[in-house]
C-alpha cells in the first residue's frame, strides 16, 4: 500500500520519501489505503510523528552550545504540554531551514539546478592548483615566507569565471559520444564552489606537511631517498585523511550540529559576489548590500595593512609599556607582545588577530570564552607562579618562546650530541646539557597531555548517544533542510572512501618499509590508528566552535629512541593525515552547504589533492638542484628553509633525545605529567555541573577547548590570543546580543573582506618590497619596537657569565 506523507508544505527536494522510517530517526509513514480520506487521522499522524522527531531532535542536541536557549525552551515547552499545534510548527520550521541563525543567515534552504561538473570548473581549479601548490611550496621555503590562501582563489577565479563565460565559444561537441563545450553559460557559485575546494585541499594551508620532513631530510640530514620516496610519501600523508573524512561523514558532515563555522564566511561570499544588486534592508538604519560592503571593507583592510605591515610597525605589537622600560626584563615578560604575557594587549593588525587560530568573527562566543578562560588559568596565572618562583630554573630562560635552551642559557645545539650517522651520543649528551625550554613551552607540553584525554572523557559523557545513532543511521538519520536537498544527487558510495583509505595504507605502508625510514612497520599502524581514534572527537569540537585542536604524538620517542627520522615520519602519519583529512572534512561541509554532487566532489577534492601533491614536489626537487646554498641559514635569497630547520631540530630533540628524558620522573619536567589527571577530572566536573545545573553557563564549558585550543603556543603569543578573544567578544557578544540583524547580515562577509584585504596587500607587499629585500622606512615608529628585551628574545630575570651554567648537576 502507498504511503501519505505530512499534510503540510515540504521542501521542493524532499527525497526522504520512501527510504525514511522511524528507525532512522526521520519521519514515520504511515501506510494506509489511498481510499481513506479521513483528516482527523491524518492529523493524530502528523502529531505523534512532530512530537516523536522533536524528542528525537531534543535528545541529540541535549548539550549542542549553538541552539539557542530559547528554540531549546521552546521545543521542551511543546513535548512536555502536549500543544499539537506548536508541535507541528516547530518541526515544520526544523526542517524548512537551519535551527542555527548563523547558518540560516550565511547559508539558502534552496537549491539551483545549474551545471557543475564542467571543463570551465576543472580547468580553472587545476589552474589554481598548480599555481598555488607551485607558489606556496616555494615560498615555504624562504624566511619571512608568505601562504596564498584559498581567499585568493576564490577572489580570483570569480573575474576568471565571468570572462571565460563572456569570451569562450558556446559551441557543443561531441566526443565517442560524450557532449561537452567550453562555455555552459553563465558563470554560477556550484562552479565557482568547486574551484575554491579544489584550491583549498591542494595548497590552502600552505605547503604540504609531508614536505617538511622532506626538507628536514635533504637539506639537514643530507639524505635524498629519491623522487620516488618523496611523490609516494607527499602523495600518502596528503590523501589518507581524505579516505577517513568520507568515512566519517555521518558523524561529522550530515548533521546540522556539526556546522563548522570557518566556511560560513566562504558561503556568504559566494552569494555575495554572484548576487550583487541583494539589497540588505533588515538591519535597521543600514540599506548597504553585502557586495558594496565587502568592497568598502576589503578595500579598508588593504591600505590599512601597509601601516602595520611597512609604514608604521610598532601598531602590530603596541606593546607601549616595554617601549617606556625597554630594558626591564620583569616589565617585558609581563607586557611584552613577542615573548612576554602581553597583559595590556593592543594590536591594529589583523594580521596579529587571526594569527593561528583564525578570524575571531567566525567562531561562537562560548568557544571564545572557553579559551580565554584556559588561557588565563592555564597559561598566564600559571606561568606568572611557576616563573617567578624560580622553578625550572625559570629566571634563566625567557617567559615565552619557542626555542629550546641549554644550560648556559643558549639555544641547545644539537650537534654537539649526534654521531656521524645521526644517532644519540650518549657520553657527549651527558657531557652537554640537559635540554631547557620556556615557561609557557613547557606548560604547554603538559597542557597537550590533558588534552588528549580530556578529548576522549568529553566525547563519551557528551555526544556518546549521538555517535550510536549516527552510526547506526548513516545518511538515513533525521535530516535538516541541507540534508534534505543533497538526497537528490547520487552519493559518493562509503566504499569509494574505503579503497582509497586501503590503497593509501599500503602506499604508507611500503614507502615506510620499503626505504630506511627506521618506522617499524608495526609503528606505522599505531600511527594510522591513532589518527583514526582522535578523528571523531576533534573534528566534532572543530565543527561545533571553529577550534582545532592538535595533538603531540610524543610517544613515538618512548616506542622506539633514538629515531629522530621515524619521529617525523610517525608525526605525519599519527597527526598530519588527521589534520588533512579534516580539511577535506571541513570542504565537504562546504560542498554540502553548496549543494555540489557528491561524486563530482569526489574527483574534484582527489584530483586536487594528487595533482598539488606532484607539483609541490617537483618544485621543491627543482628548488634544491637550482638555489645555491639553500637551506643554509646564509643563503642570499633567505631561502633558509625555515619549517624544515624547525621540524630538524624538533626530530633530534623529541626522537633523539625523547620525551623519557625530558617527562618522566627524575626529569626536569616531571610534574607536567600530572596534566593528564587535569585532563581527566576536568570534563567530568563540567558535565555533571551542566546536569545540576542545565540552565547556568555551565552547559558551555568545554575541557577540550579550554585546554587544546592552547596547542598554538608558542609560537603564537598571548598577545594574539587576547586581541582575538576582544574582537570575538565584540562581535560574537556585543554586536550579536544588541544588534543582531546586523550581526546576521554582515558578520561573515566582514570576516571574509577583511581576511581578503589582509591576503591582498600581503602578497602585493611581499613581492613589492620584501621580496627585493626594501627596509622599511627607519624612523621611531618602526625604530622604537626593536629596541625592546621583548622584541629581542633577551627578557631574561638573570643572565650567567660566561663559562657558568645553571641546572642540575646529573641528568
Amino acid at each position: 500500500m502507498p504511503k501519505i506523507r505530512r499534510p503540510w508544505p515540504v521542501s521542493r527536494r524532499d527525497t526522504d520519501g520512501a527510504q525514511a522510517s522511524s528507525s532512522s530517526g526521520g519521519p514515520e509513514l504511515l501506510e494506509m489505503d489511498t481510499d481513506i480520506k479521513n483528516p482527523e487521522v491524518i492529523t493524530k499522524t502528523t502529531a505523534v510523528e512532530a512530537e516523536n522527531d522533536l524528542k528525537t531532535f531534543n535528545k541529540l542536541h541535549q548539550w549542542d552550545p549553538n541552539l539557542e536557549s530559547s528554540k531549546r525552551d521552546e521545543i521542551e515547552a511543546a513535548i512536555k504540554s502536549h500543544d499539537v499545534e506548536a508541535e507541528i510548527q516547530i518541526d515544520q520550521e526544523l526542517e524548512e531551514n537551519s535551527p542555527y541563525p548563523e547558518v540560516a543567515s550565511a547559508v539558502r534552504n534552496t537549491d539551483e539546478d545549474v551545471p557543475v561538473n564542467t571543463l570551465r570548473a576543472w580547468i580553472i581549479g587545476l589552474l589554481f592548483t598548480t599555481i598555488g601548490s607551485g607558489l606556496n611550496m616555494l615560498f615555504s621555503m624562504r624566511n619571512p615566507q608568505i601562504i596564498i590562501t584559498a581567499i585568493v582563489a576564490q577572489l580570483v577565479s570569480f573575474p576568471i569565471g565571468k570572462g571565460w563565460a563572456k569570451v569562450m565559444p558556446t559551441k557543443q561537441f561531441n566526443t565517442f559520444g560524450l557532449k561537452w563545450t567550453l562555455n555552459p553559460g553563465p558563470f554560477n557559485m556550484k562552479e565557482h564552489a568547486l574551484i575554491t575546494i579544489m584550491a583549498n585541499v591542494s595548497f590552502g594551508g600552505g605547503a604540504a606537511y609531508s614536505t617538511d620532513t622532506l626538507e628536514a631530510l635533504i637539506g639537514f640530514y643530507k639524505i635524498n631517498l629519491g623522487w620516488g620516496f618523496n611523490l609516494l610519501y607527499t602523495i600518502a600523508t596528503q590523501m589518507v585523511g581524505f579516505g577517513l573524512a568520507g568515512i566519517f561523514r555521518r558523524f561529522l558532515v550530515y548533521p546540522a550540529a556539526m556546522i563548522w563555522p570557518y566556511v560560513l564566511p566562504n558561503a556568504v561570499l559566494f552569494y555575495t559576489l554572484h548576487d550583487q544588486k541583494t539589497a540588505i534592508t533588515e538591519t535597521g538604519v543600514w540599506k548597504i548590500s553585502r557586495y558594496r560592503w565587502f568592497l568598502y571593507v576589503m578595500i579598508g583592510g588593504f591600505v590599512w595593512y601597509w601601516f602595520p605591515g611597512f609604514i608604521w610597525q610598532g601598531l602590530s605589537i603596541f606593546a607601549f609599556v616595554t617601549w617606556i622600560k625597554p630594558n626591564s626584563p620583569v616589565v617585558n615578560q609581563i607586557f611584552g607582545g613577542s615573548t612576554g604575557l602581553s597583559l595590556i594587549p593592543i594590536t591594529f593588525d589583523w594580521t596579529y588577530i587571526t594569527a593561528y587560530i583564525y578570524s575571531p568573527l567566525i567562531p561562537p562566543w562560548h568557544a571564545i570564552a572557553n579559551t580565554l578562560i584556559g588561557l588565563v588559568v592555564f597559561i598566564i596565572i600559571t606561568s606568572l607562579g611557576i616563573h617567578y618562583t624560580g622553578a625550572w630554573y625559570s629566571k634563566f630562560l625567557p617567559m615565552s618562546d619557542s626555542n629550546s635552551y641549554d644550560n648556559t642559557g643558549q639555544p641547545y645545539d644539537v650537534r654537539q650530541i649526534l654521531t656521524p650517522d645521526f644517532r644519540l651520543d650518549l657520553a657527549a649528551y651527558q657531557n652537554y646539557s640537559p635540554l631547557f625550554l620556556s615557561t609557557t613551552f613547557a606548560l604547554c607540553y603538559g597542557i597537550s597531555f590533558a588534552t588528549i584525554i580530556a578529548l576522549i572523557i568529553h566525547t563519551t559523557l557528551y555526544h556518546r548517544h549521538e555517535i550510536y545513532y549516527r552510526a547506526k543511521a548513516a545518511r538515513n538519520q533525521a535530516d535538516d533542510i541541507h540534508m534534505k536537498l543533497m538526497k537528490r544527487y547520487q552519493e559518493a558510495p562509503d566504499w569509494w572512501f574505503g579503497v582509497l583509505f586501503l590503497v593509501m595504507f599500503g602506499v604508507g605502508m611500503g614507502v615506510t618499509q620499503g626505504y630506511d625510514t627506521a618506522l617499524t612497520w608495526w609503528a606505522y599502524i599505531i600511527a594510522m590508528l591513532i589518527s583514526a581514534a582522535w578523528f571523531i572527537p576533534i573534528g566534532m569540537v572543530q565543527a561545533v566552535t571553529n577550534i582545532q585542536i592538535g595533538l603531540n604524538v610524543f610517544i613515538i620517542g618512548y616506542m622506539l629512541p633514538g629515531r629522530p627520522i621515524a619521529m617525523m615520519c610517525f608525526k605525519t602519519f599519527g597527526y598530519i593525515t588527521m589534520y588533512q583529512g579534516l580539511t577535506f572534512t571541513q570542504d565537504l561541509k562546504l560542498g554540502h552547504y553548496m549543494k555540489i554532487p557528491p561524486r563530482t566532489l569526489f574527483f574534484a577534492q582527489g584530483v586536487a589533492t594528487f595533482w598539488g601533491a606532484i607539483v609541490q614536489v617537483s618544485v621543491m626537487q627543482w628548488a634544491f638542484g637550482a638555489i645555491k646554498g639553500i637551506c643554509s641559514s646564509d643563503q642570499s635569497g633567505r631561502f633558509t628553509c625555515p619549517n624544515g630547520r624547525v621540524f630538524f631540530n624538533a626530530s633530534i630533540i623529541w626522537g633523539l633525545i625523547g620525551p623519557q628524558r625530558i617527562f618522566s620522573p627524575g626529569s626536569i619536567y616531571a610534574n607536567l605529567q600530572w596534566f593528564w589527571l587535569v585532563g581527566a577530572a576536568l570534563p567530568v566536573i563540567f558535565f555533571f555541573a551542566a546536569k545540576k545545573f542545565p540552565r547556568s553557563p555551565t552547559r558551555y564549558l568545554n575541557a577540550p577547548v579550554m585546554l587544546g585550543a592552547l596547542n598554538y603556543i608558542p609560537p603564537a603569543t598571548p598577545l594574539i590570543y587576547l586581541s582575538w578573544g576582544v574582537v570575538g567578544f565584540i562581535f560574537g557578544k556585543v554586536i550579536r546580543s544588541r544588534r543582531k540583524g546586523w550581526w546576521l547580515k554582515y558578520n561573515y562577509i566582514t570576516s571574509a573582506a577583511l581576511d581578503s584585504g589582509l591576503a591582498l596587500s600581503t602578497i602585493v607587499i611581499f613581492f613589492a618590497l620584501l621580496l627585493p629585500q626594501i627596509d622599511p622606512p627607519s624612523w621611531w615608529g618602526n625604530n622604537v619596537v626593536s629596541t625592546t628585551m621583548d622584541n629581542q628574545g633577551t627578557a631574561i630575570q638573570r643572565t650567567l657569565p660566561a663559562g657558568q651554567k645553571f641546572g642540575p648537576a646529573q641528568w
